[in-house]
């Protein structure tokens, strides 16, 4: 899957939380409806089964209760894809991402060999299983962590194990980290702890430039890997440094530097870059330090002001506006307007925001915040993630066209308002408006109800806030316990279902108003009234 993803330290977002987002988007010339759901222990497999890469595996007992965003055709699997779970650990997967011939070499990708032949016969050779992809990680990985740490450790151990068919990159956050981790080959594996001022921007590349292989093969306090990663570097000559030096740069090692990124990744890190730190760089000098097509665009920044819901969902949705690369701009010509793919394409299935917040109780701490369909054209709304149900307005979704649920009716919207963008985009931006402040009332307002209920909400493990602070010690048996909370259940999913009410209205009521904007730019219009 093509996507892109931002990652955001907790120091760096607004409000002191840790937030991890990413798009999914189709391959070309494909869409993926998508719904939102919450998938309950009882609903978990014991026993897995990969559609596409037929591997099995056996998975825990006691799972944890989960969100998630899967297809809603499963002709080729769940792709559960983003979530969080009654530990209050969130996470995003996968980010495809580029290797190079030296690591496919060195450990080929895990891939399905379908049977040959005729079972009985002299030359016969059964299937082998692949390894797992995205259509499995969440499903295999979030009901059983606890901490943004052990997603690491749980998925490590996975890919060490079973393999994997494709390069990815995967995020994992509770509310004091975030882990990013990227495949290497078949096996192999490293990851690396979000700087808790920066964020994160994650093309479809190999993200990852600096790297202590020493902390990741010891203490492990903001880096993890595969155990042998240190004889793999060295057995296939990976390492291209040419003075023995530290950090080590895994994009130079296991990343690509293709002529395809500079058309289809490295824009994408720029323009998010260029928008969150403005004034750091000369972004359309000549002589700019970093251009569309720079490979050493870093993997994470400070940012020059706190990052908020809406700059995520404005730099996601982004088609390079102001720059002469924007299709629909007027700046640039037919040599550049286009040239660049956008962030916001057209084959988006999804955005997912997970919002984790270190101020709310740990019953209505987690925010999944959810968008269908092609970003520069949909909004971005707020849904709490530990309840036991999800409106049917998001839940709903179907194989066929209707205007009756949030992500078909976001797909008809854009497809009118693309070929008429300059009489459609004002009414959509007002839409995302009034609708973004909906979600954002109906947040302080839940949480308001929530904190109601409990004179010390935030004192979940029998440790008062301050002493948390000093300690740094949360004991995830008794979150989970705090989370699944029957009476705070009941009031999120009641302000989930006014939420999607809501949408709902001003949904229908934006999709009036595009269909009419389209109709009157019909090219068969005759000025002449049949009146």
């Amino acid at each position: 899957m093509a996507c892109t993803t931002i990652l955001v330290g907790k120091y760096a977002s607004y409000d002191g939380s840790t937030i991890i987002a990413r798009n999914e988007d189709s391959a070309q010339g494909e869409f993926d409806p998508k719904k939102m759901v919450v998938v309950t222990p009882s609903e978990q497999p014991r026993h897995y089964r990969s559609v596409i890469s037929h591997v099995e595996i056996e998975l825990p007992e006691e799972p944890l209760q989960y969100s998630a965003v899967p297809n809603a055709d499963l002709h080729i699997g769940l792709w559960a894809e983003a979530g969080v779970n009654e530990a209050n650990v969130a996470m995003s997967a996968t980010e495809t991402i580029t290797s190079n011939e030296r690591v496919l070499g060195a450990d080929p990708l895990v891939e399905l060999q379908p049977a040959r032949g005729k079972e009985g016969d002299a030359d016969y050779q059964p299937e082998v299983p692949g390894g797992i992809g995205e259509e499995d990680m969440v499903t295999l990985v979030l009901p059983y962590i606890r901490s943004a740490r052990e997603g690491v450790q749980r998925l490590g151990a996975l890919l060490e194990q079973y393999g994997t068919y494709e390069m990815n990159g995967i995020a994992f956050s509770d509310v004091d980290e975030i882990w990013w981790l990227e495949t290497i080959g078949g096996h192999h594996w490293i990851a690396k702890r979000v700087p808790d001022d920066a964020y994160v921007t994650m093309p479809n590349q190999l993200g990852i430039d600096e790297f202590d292989l020493e902390d990741a093969l010891g203490e492990q306090e903001e880096h993890m890997c595969s155990a042998d990663m240190e004889e793999f570097i060295e057995r296939h000559h990976l390492n291209l440094a040419v003075e023995d030096v530290s950090p080590l740069n895994p994009r130079d090692m296991f990343g690509s530097h293709s002529d395809q990124d500079h058309v289809y990744n490295t824009p994408r890190a720029w323009y998010i870059q260029r928008f969150l730190n403005p004034y750091d760089e000369l972004w359309d000098s000549p002589t700019a330090p970093h251009t569309p097509s720079s490979d050493d665009i870093p993997w994470c920044r400070q940012p020059e002001r706190k990052i908020t819901i809406e700059d995520i969902k404005y730099v996601l949705s982004s088609h390079y506006q102001g720059t002469p690369f924007d299709p629909y701009g007027k700046l640039g010509d037919d040599s550049t307007r286009g040239s660049v793919r956008p962030i916001g394409i057209n084959r988006q299935n999804h955005l997912a925001v997970m919002q984790i917040r270190p101020y709310r109780p740990e019953s209505c701490r987690s925010i999944q915040w959810m968008a269908y369909g092609s970003n520069p054209f949909n909004t971005l709304v707020p849904m709490y993630a530990n309840v036991n149900t999800v409106p049917e307005y998001l839940a709903d979704t179907t194989t066929r066209v209707t205007s009756e649920n949030f992500y078909w009716v976001n797909r008809l919207i854009a497809v009118m308002a693309d070929a008429h963008f300059a009489d459609c985009i004002p009414h959509i931006g007002r839409y995302q408006e009034k609708t973004g402040g909906m979600g954002h009332r109906m947040i302080e307002a839940t949480d308001e109800q929530v904190m109601r209920l409990d004179t010390n909400p935030v004192d979940v493990d029998g440790l008062a806030d301050e002493e948390l602070e000093l300690t740094g010690e949360r004991d995830a048996d008794a979150i989970i316990a705090a989370v699944r909370n029957d009476e705070v259940r009941d009031i999120l999913q009641a302000a989930n279902q006014t939420m999607a009410d809501q949408l709902k209205r001003e949904t229908e009521d934006l999709l009036d108003k595009v269909l009419y904007a389209a109709s009157m730019g019909m090219r068969n219009g005759f000025h002449l009234s049949d009146n």
